[in-house]
């Protein structure tokens, strides 16, 4: 039976670096609000968690920041601080409400992966983590129970199927598209629907591109992988494109019911371009590995 390797798509409460801008093609304006939205989440983090909540940063959560602030024109307020990273010169921040609940949903991917790793392969940092952020966990629990029981049992639905070696791709990755379905859904309300569906092609995106990303490492090390059935075939690079041409197509299509004109050209740079700049740049390298 293949080790397991669960609940990879959100590994120290990321999401792998899937979503993301495509700077080329951003005006300048909007990439440095971009930076001031993500430096508000580092700050958020760092004023709620510390510096251990700064580890779980990245820019893939700041791009839930940026949708839901345009979905419900969250007011937000502009600050400039230094950091580490800036200890000279000062840079701007962008924090609202919605800045603090990404945040929270952060420490709580974290803490999930911890535990994996504590429970799977006794790890010693997965143990310390976990004792590290729990009260923290507990807490945010309290203030979300919906999310938090959602993300832990799609995980755990997750787990199952990596133990079964279900080799069906639509059915595994539908258990991470619940899961962000559940982190996307800040308030249930008229826009709940659209924005569950929308996050839900979303999560199997990031969990198709993970898996594909990741396959050669798993078979090399006997660890699970849901391609590993359809990656002999000759048309398999062609069928990993359509599969997730079509998430991204359902995604997308969701998007544009969301009456999200705020930053709105930001949030298409990213649905349109910067999901894509992974994918590409592995299949260059695939190419470039052939031909040496």
């Amino acid at each position: 039976m293949p080790t397991s390797n669960a609940g990879a798509a959100c590994q120290g409460g990321t999401m792998f670096g899937y979503v993301n801008i495509y700077k080329p093609e951003l005006k300048m304006k909007d990439f440095y609000k971009y930076k001031a939205y993500y430096c508000g989440l580092c700050k958020t983090l760092k004023d709620k968690y510390g510096s251990f909540g700064q580890i779980t940063l990245t820019y893939d959560m700041t791009f839930l920041i940026i949708l839901l602030t345009s979905l419900y024109e969250s007011e937000t307020t502009h600050e400039i601080h230094r950091c580490i990273v800036h200890p000279v010169k000062k840079h701007d921040t962008l924090r609202n409400k919605i800045t603090e609940y990404a945040a929270d949903m952060n420490i709580v991917l974290t803490y999930y992966h911890l535990l994996d790793d504590w429970q799977d392969d006794k790890s010693i940092a997965g143990f310390t983590g976990t004792k590290l952020l729990n009260n923290k966990f507990n807490k945010i629990c309290k203030k979300y129970p919906r999310q938090c029981k959602g993300i832990g049992n799609s995980l755990n639905q997750l787990k199952e199927c990596e133990k079964s070696n279900l080799q069906n791709i639509d059915l595994v990755s539908r258990c991470f598209g619940e899961l962000m379905a559940e982190l996307f859904i800040y308030k249930e309300d008229v826009w709940e629907p659209t924005l569950r569906k929308f996050s839900f092609f979303l999560g199997k995106y990031i969990y198709i591109i993970d898996a594909y990303e990741d396959l050669a490492e798993d078979i090399k090390k006997n660890r699970y992988n849901p391609l590993k059935s359809i990656s002999e075939k000759e048309s398999y690079e062609k069928e990993c494109k359509n599969i997730l041409n079509i998430m991204m197509a359902e995604c997308t299509s969701e998007f544009e019911k969301l009456p999200c004109l705020l930053d709105a050209d930001i949030l298409r740079n990213i649905l349109y371009e910067g999901v894509w700049t992974k994918f590409e740049s592995l299949q260059k390298k695939k190419l470039e590995n052939i031909q040496n």
